[in-house]
């Protein structure tokens, strides 16, 4: 498999969250419950800055390899990027339900948790898993 420039590292979670700007924080560990409750699997740094949840091993038809989390996030300054590895397209009914947010190709972007249905967002996790397990077979992180 090529290095992908995600990788999980050995970085304990407790440690990334002790870093983790004050007024985040606390949105963090809620998303870590949450996404772990969700998986079943346990948290992993990834990339230095990622919060991922499972990894699945991918093999494209033009010989392109790697890992990737399977599920996660991530927390800026301005926006918690939320990753939902298949994409987004087929969630709209989930979606619809989930709050404030905006949509990338694979990372949906909330400005405060507060700002979302947590149930609507434990589905769409769960969707997201479902979906990629459909393509790729998923392993603890």
């Amino acid at each position: 498999m090529d290095q992908a420039k995600t990788s999980p590292q050995d970085t304990d979670i407790d440690t990334f969250l002790a870093q983790v700007l004050p007024q985040r924080r606390a949105e963090a560990q809620h998303l870590v419950q949450i996404f772990g409750e969700v998986s079943g699997f346990p948290s992993r740094i990834w990339a230095g800055r990622m919060v991922g949840f499972g990894r699945y091993e991918y093999r494209y038809e033009t010989g392109h390899s790697g890992q990737a989390l399977a599920t996660g996030f991530a927390l800026g300054r301005a926006e918690i990027s939320i990753y939902i590895m298949p994409g987004y397209g087929d969630y709209g009914h989930i979606l619809k339900d989930l709050g404030k947010h905006r949509t990338g190709k694979s990372c949906l972007y909330l400005r405060r948790l507060s700002d979302v249905n947590p149930d609507a967002l434990r589905a769409l996790i769960r969707a997201g898993l479902d979906d990629l397990a459909q393509r790729w077979p998923i392993f603890p992180a």
